[in-house]
């Protein structure tokens, strides 16, 4: 990652978890001469911040962290957007572009531009993250060749939305402009619903009788290991997802369920030809997207060899 003149001169990051501190790492290997201010409503999140060094200023208060900041990232769960957004509402100055990193786009976008009525609002979703968190899970390069999606409203000032286009940009991001209600479609399907049936099939081994939790440990295969590491995610976060994505987590939803009972009757009839023919019809997404470059085609998808 290469240093640019960068769009904005103060940047302020609220919530310094995995999110916000991998753009900080992110902006001061990008972008050095911006003054970067932080602030996290956990004390325990500041002090660890604080010996990480992540930003210039780790304010103790929400006025002191959005003060002469051209551009403000709300980096909380969803679930606490709207309270971020109402508790630095009369410390903006008119004309701040704040943005988000939440998964769901719809309600969210409603809350904050509602406590937010003489900021410039343009939600973002950088489609970037681990299964761990905090500030000392971040890292600078978080956002590299990962897709960043931006839905502003039509009557958003194209020049705004450029500068935010260039943050991310910088850091490395692919940038993609959406509309909210699609972007929160698109998402139910990508990462909504996975993470849902992951942390379903995790729960659904925790709970199997004839199958000890022991023997779940220790004879995982791959595509069980794997449903663990999504289902390891923070449980604030995804609680909070999929109560402000409803309506379109439903929508795709009753659409597994019923491609699921489709499954099931071809098991159920032995029907060879129809399992045969669906999974190779899987296959083919497996491949774009590694063709796409957002997964490595590598032996047990690359991991090391213990």
């Amino acid at each position: 990652m290469t240093s640019i003149s960068p769009p904005f001169q103060s940047v302020t990051v609220i919530g310094l978890g995995l999110i916000g501190s991998s753009i900080a790492r992110s902006v001061r290997e990008a972008m050095p001469g911006v003054r970067l201010n932080g602030f996290d409503v956990s004390a325990d999140v500041c002090d660890r911040a604080a010996s990480l060094q992540l930003v210039d200023l780790l304010a103790e208060g929400s006025e002191a962290a959005v003060s002469g900041a051209d551009l403000v990232i709300l980096c909380v769960p969803v679930g606490a957007m709207a309270e971020a957004a109402i508790s630095i509402a009369p410390h903006l100055r008119p004309g701040t572009i704040v943005t988000d990193v939440g998964s769901a786009k719809g309600l969210i976008a409603r809350e904050i531009r509602a406590a937010l009525p003489d900021a410039v609002v343009i939600p973002a979703h950088p489609i970037a993250g681990t299964e761990n968190s905090g500030p000392e899970a971040g890292f600078a390069g978080l956002f590299r060749n990962r897709w960043c999606i931006l839905t502003p409203e039509d009557s958003t000032d194209p020049a705004d939305i450029a500068r935010l286009v260039s943050f991310w940009d910088a850091l490395g991001a692919r940038v993609e402009i959406m509309d909210a209600a699609r972007h929160d479609l698109v998402l139910a399907i990508t990462s909504h619903l996975p993470h849902l049936i992951a942390f379903t099939i995790v729960g659904t081994a925790s709970h199997l009788e004839a199958v000890t939790e022991g023997e779940v440990i220790k004879y995982s295969a791959g595509g069980f290991r794997d449903f663990t590491r999504i289902a390891a995610s923070n449980p604030v976060m995804w609680r909070d997802v999929f109560l402000a994505n409803q309506e379109a987590v439903l929508d795709v939803l009753g659409r597994f369920l019923a491609d699921l009972g489709s499954l099931e009757n071809a098991i159920r009839e032995a029907d060879g030809p129809a399992l045969f023919d669906w999974f190779s019809r899987t296959g083919a997404i497996r491949r774009a997207i590694i063709y796409e470059g957002q997964d490595v085609a590598a032996p047990d998808f690359g991991r090391q060899k213990q």
